[in-house]
Order: structure tokens, then sequence, then C-alpha cells
């Protein structure tokens, strides 16, 4: 609610602006409210986790931070919660500009959100093995190392984020300050390994160029690339591979530039996507590049520019934003300076 709220206030945008059938909300969550469920079940004989009907009520619902965000805020549009694993950002983010082309909304808040970490989260990572969740011993501002010789897996991270997003023209219209412009969002599913992905790097780099070619771009003219970063090997060599697949005529030194913010917010699932899109916001935006986070020594896999040196001031006006999640999910957001 608080995420909500922020949003419409960066905008500029106050009660009554926006008429109340013309707000929606769109939010993403990978697993809602699952600290209250596992309070539920383990309660014992003299605890009551039904106390006040009302409260139990919205305290299990996935949608319910969306809902009670809308009465708080007015927001009498579409008003909804997905759930896509760690794509699920990305693709609140496809719905709200769906309803935005369509003219079934003017405002629509995209975000995500992912709260407690609870120790049933962290223990579902670590049944995968060594390499996804980064070992307990490791100091939490260091642990998360992308695309680097010496990862260890992710981090968990928590927190909520939403963006506001309307049509350029009432934006402009009313003073607005415009971080960048989605240009357009591609999802795929490859319907192939539950837990994996495709490691040539092809299935990603057409996909990157099929949301570049609806906006009349080309791949040669990306200047920056906001991975999804999570510091698995998987993850890292699909990325670095699907770039030199969109570019085979480059060598990695003249690929662009491709970074993960990971390693500052850990890996947020459901609002991992919407980080991004933000993030690559505000690079364009400011025109300044954010640095991948503990990136020392390179995987000789992925021995390209992940921007280590630390920020750095850049002229460029496309970048696209990736996401990955288990089930085979694939994700694409492409945006520009504005």
């Amino acid at each position: 609610m608080a995420a909500v709220g922020d949003a419409l206030a960066d905008a500029g945008i106050a009660r009554g602006d926006v008429a109340p059938e013309r707000l929606s909300i769109v939010q993403s969550s990978s697993r809602g409210p699952l600290s209250w469920w596992a309070e539920t079940m383990t309660a014992g004989p003299d605890q009551d986790p039904y106390a006040g009907k009302a409260t139990a009520m919205f305290r299990g619902l996935a949608g319910c931070p969306a809902t009670l965000a809308a009465i708080a805020v007015g927001a009498k549009g579409l008003v909804t919660t997905v759930s896509s694993a760690c794509v699920g950002g990305h693709h609140a983010i496809g719905l709200a500009l769906r309803e935005l082309r369509s003219g079934s909304a003017d405002v629509v808040l995209a975000g995500g959100h992912e709260f407690p970490i609870t120790p049933e989260v962290a223990r579902c990572y670590l049944g995968l093995g060594d390499g996804v969740l980064s070992p307990e011993e490791e100091d939490p501002a260091s642990a998360v190392r992308p695309y680097d010789r010496d990862r260890r897996g992710f981090a968990l991270g928590e927190g909520a984020m939403t963006l506001c997003l309307e049509r350029e023209s009432s934006a402009r219209e009313r003073g607005a300050r415009i971080y960048a412009r989605i240009l357009g969002h591609r999802a795929l599913n490859e319907a192939n390994h539950a837990t994996s992905m495709d490691l040539t790097g092809d299935v990603t780099a057409s996909v990157v160029a099929a949301v570049l070619d609806d906006a009349g771009r080309k791949p040669e003219e990306l200047g920056y690339v906001c991975g999804h970063g999570t510091a698995t090997r998987y993850n890292d060599l699909a990325e670095s591979r699907a770039l030199r697949r969109l570019l085979p005529h480059r060598d990695d030194a003249d690929l662009p530039p491709h970074g993960s913010n990971k390693p500052i917010y850990g890996h947020t699932f459901g609002m991992a996507g919407i980080i991004n899109v933000a993030a690559t916001s505000l690079m364009l935006h400011h025109q300044r590049l954010a640095p991948t986070a503990n990136h020392r020594t390179p995987d000789p896999e992925c021995d390209h520019d992940h921007v280590a040196e630390g920020p750095r001031d850049a002229e460029f006006d496309l970048a696209v934003s990736l996401s990955f999640a288990f089930g085979s999910q694939t994700s694409v957001m492409a945006l520009e300076h504005a």
C-alpha cells in the first residue's frame, strides 16, 4: 500500500486527478501471504490465528495488498495480482501496457511485493543443491556475485515497489517527470524443462530481437542490458550466450554493457522484474549506468562488459530488461530514453 501511494505521489497524481474507473492496479507476487499460512498451520492449541474474521480473510489472500491499496487510493479499474514466479513483475507491466493501449485505463500502477522472507522459502532453494542459494556464512553485502568466476548463488530479498504507467500524451500534457518510455514487452514459455532454461542463448536472443523489431529498433542500437543476473551458473551463462547470439558479428569487447542489480537487492522473485525496469528507467533518465556490484573475477564464459568498475556516464537511448523464471519462462522488456 505504501509503494502504491509513493508511486502516485512521485508521478504527481493526487486523488481525483484520474477518474476512479480509469485507474487500475496490477501487482505481482510469487507466493503471496506465505507467513500467515505458515503461522496458521503451525499454531498451537492455545493460539487462534483466525481471530478477527476480516483480518484473517485478508491476510490469507495473495491479492489483498492490491485490493486494499485500491481501496486506499480509490482505484476502481482493473485490480488484480499475477503470480508467475520471477517473471511476474514483467507480466504485470505487460498487462498494464495492454490496459493502456486498449484504452481501458488512463493510469496503471504496476508493481510487485515479496515479504517477509520465511524459512520455508529458503528451504525450497536449499533443496536444489549448491550454487543456487548463497551459503549462510556469506556476508550479505558481498554474497551475490553475478557473472563472476567465484559466484555462489543468490541471496533472498524482500520489499515492495510500484511503477506509475500512463500514455505519454497525458503525461506530457500535465508536465509529469517521465523516466523512460516502454516500447514493448514479449513473454515466452519454452514449454521445456521446468527448472532449467535454454543454454544456447538462441531462445532469449530471439525474444529480444522480436521485441526490438516490434518497436522498429535493431539489436545493434542497444546501449544497455539489465540482466536477471541471479549469480547462478545457468542464468549467467544463458544471458551471456544470448548476447553473443543476438550480435554474432561482434567481439565480446563490443557487446553492450550488461549488468545485474541483485547484488544490491537480492532476489526478490515476484518484484524482480519491477526492480529491473525501474533501474533501467533511472539509468536512461540520468544517462548513467549502475555497476554490477561484487563483480571482480569474470567467469571466462561471461567475460564481457558488466560495468564492474563503478557508475559510468553513458549516452544511450535503448535498453532491455531480462527476466526468467522456473517453469520455462522468459520475458523481455524494451525501454527508450524519453
